[in-house]
């Protein structure tokens, strides 16, 4: 995104596997099954983690240090890792997707963390604070209590004071890329909120006490103009934590941010590797998350797929030590990682919590007969064959990822009994409308993937009466695009992650008509006042367990009264290692392969 409009009030997270197949603003690897379910539970251990019931708010004891001991974990040794796309930032404060976010753990505290089981269980625990925080005004306001102990990597001890200094650098005009709920949330929606502090600290002034406050070492208290049940989530966001004002180097931070975690920054050579070493001062006493195996890890850049999976494959020297972030298992080499029994251990497929859409252009496409033809006919199993099969992803039936909180698997358009798309019906909605032979431009990234499956849409939607009108698009400008509110085209694939399992960061951004402009998610340009009006209703219920459900309503009743768009698969990480590493898990947040326990046997 390149305008102004990235600003607007939520964004979400791009899984760096999802440009393998060319996708966009924040979809993951790729998808799955065109059977009833797309499932198959022989793949890989761990499967279907991602469920809301998995996740909860952990208590001040499940918040204190050390993290649990990872069975049979070794000291000492390096951990190579091996991704496709060089990171874009190091900077907490410009850290959104999956690749970064992952890396960031292990040099980055936060107020608050996920602390994740051995079976996939995740609990909003007290990172650097004590607790997940401690609401009081219905809601408005939230108090952290930062632990005893806690330290940067010169030894210096981390205060409030630097906690409130990470939070109010993201106010400067270069801080762009990262989440930008808390600073927000304190001082005005979409980028009114800058004016609070048009230069961030740098200039000596700060928030007021009344917004931010920090009466002294320890406590941390966040004054909303608005209640957020779903604070203890917004503050595990990697840029809610301390930076300290000295080693602030602002745009240059990004390539030496100071470490409060269990690793610290050793050498870096942009867009070709970075190694992280151990950092002596940090204390695992006050960690509930983190460990400290390794003595360092060696990420190197320019790994595509099918390299990564042949080095795991292989599994030769060096790479037995080896893992990636998020690099997902070829498409084309899937068979064979299933086939070779060696691979049983050191493997996982699991849904994330990312979905992918085929969303209508409701500017262009204004006869909701028309959308509903569109979503009837669309062949969401074929689509998921072409992306990768089962491995990559699982038939979508609604809007909601199962990762959100009071999730149903409600399937108003008969997915999973149709999934190659139900054509007859479709058509016989076309001639109620007398729209039989309406010419629909499809637009889709120029990569091998989405031209095959261009194929299969545009032969269903012939079958149910449409005559489609292909428009292939460079994918370097693909999400610029599709994200332009006057564009040309009629339906495009879009993708959403959530932030956190809470459906406020789903709904709103996709389908609140406020939302609309070029840059932003609304990409099917739903512009109902009574929609933003439930969004209004359903945001201000001070209970996120309160509200989970409504969402689902609400979700539920613009896929079948306003259509903006069909969701076609959730999406599926494969992820593959060298024999030689343990500890490895799925994190269900991030939607990535877990580096916080890893070690080398």
């Amino acid at each position: 995104m390149t305008s102004a409009t990235m600003f607007l009030r939520r964004r979400a997270r791009l899984s760096a596997a999802a440009l393998a197949a060319g996708a966009l603003v924040l979809s993951a690897c790729s998808s799955g099954g065109g059977g009833s379910d797309g499932d198959k539970q022989s793949q890989g251990p761990g499967e279907d983690k991602t469920t809301s019931a998995n996740y909860s708010i952990g208590t001040k004891a499940d918040s204190a240090g050390p993290a649990p001991e990872v069975s049979g974990a070794k000291k000492g040794g390096t951990v190579g890792v091996l991704q496709r796309d060089a990171f874009n930032h190091l900077d907490p404060g410009q850290i959104y997707y999956s690749d970064v976010l992952t890396n960031q753990m292990l040099y980055n505290r936060t107020l608050t963390s996920y602390k994740v089981d051995d079976k996939g269980r995740v609990k909003v625990v007290g990172d650097l604070a004590t607790d997940a925080g401690t609401a009081s005004d219905g809601g408005k306001t939230w108090k952290f209590t930062l632990k005893d102990g806690l330290k940067f990597e010169d030894g210096s001890p981390i205060t409030s004071k630097d906690v409130r200094w990470g939070i109010e650098r993201l106010y400067a005009s270069f801080e762009t890329d990262g989440p930008l709920y808390i600073p927000q949330w304190l001082s005005g929606d979409g980028n009114a909120f800058r004016k609070a502090l048009p230069e961030g600290p740098y200039d000596g002034k700060h928030l007021p006490a009344s917004v931010l406050d920090t009466p002294d070492d320890k406590t941390v208290i966040f004054h909303f103009a608005k209640p957020h049940a779903d604070t203890p989530f917004a503050t595990a966001m990697p840029n809610i934590g301390p930076v300290k004002a000295e080693k602030d180097t602002k745009q240059k931070y990004d390539n030496a941010p100071f470490s409060s975690g269990p690793y610290k920054v050793a050498d870096y050579k942009v867009g070709k590797s970075l190694t992280l070493v151990r950092n002596e001062h940090w204390d695992p006493k006050t960690d509930p998350v983190r460990h400290q195996y390794p003595d360092k890890f060696e990420i190197s850049f320019g790994h595509q797929f099918a390299d990564s999976t042949r080095r795991f494959l292989a599994d030769q020297g060096a790479d037995k030590n080896t893992m990636s972030f998020t690099n997902a298992v070829a498409p084309e080499m899937t068979e064979k990682v299933l086939g070779q029994s060696d691979t049983k251990a050191r493997r996982f497929v699991e849904i994330q919590p990312y979905v992918d859409y085929i969303s209508f252009n409701m500017d262009r496409l204004k006869d909701v007969r028309v959308r509903k033809a569109l979503a009837l006919a669309m062949p969401n199993g074929q689509i998921v064959q072409q992306m990768g099969g089962a491995t990559a992803g699982l038939l979508a039936t609604n809007y909601l990822s199962p990762a959100m909180d009071g999730y149903q698997p409600t399937d108003p358009f008969g997915k999973k009994k149709s999934p190659a798309g139900d054509p007859e019906k479709a058509k016989q909605l076309l001639t109620e409308a007398g729209k039989v032979g309406q010419e629909i431009v499809y637009a889709y990234a120029n990569t091998d993937v989405q031209q095959k499956v261009a194929v299969v849409v545009t032969q269903a939607l012939e079958r149910a009466g449409f005559k489609v009108q292909k428009k292939e698009v460079d994918s370097n400008t693909w999400r610029t695009a599709i994200a332009e509110v006057k564009n040309q085209f009629d339906l495009y694939r879009t993708s959403w992650g959530a932030d956190w399992p809470v459906s406020s960061t789903v709904v709103p951004p996709l389908f609140d008509g406020r939302q609309i402009a070029d840059g932003a998610q609304n990409y099917s340009h739903l512009n109902n006042s009574k929609i933003d009006a439930e969004i209004d209703r359903i945001s201000a219920i001070p209970d996120v367990k309160q509200a989970a459900p409504e969402w689902q309503k609400l979700a539920d009743r613009i896929l079948t009264d306003e259509v903006a768009g069909v969701p076609v698969f959730y999406n599926r990480q494969f992820s593959l290692w060298g024999s030689n590493l343990g500890g490895v898990k799925y994190h269900p947040v991030y939607g990535t392969a877990d580096p916080t326990g890893a070690f080398v046997k």
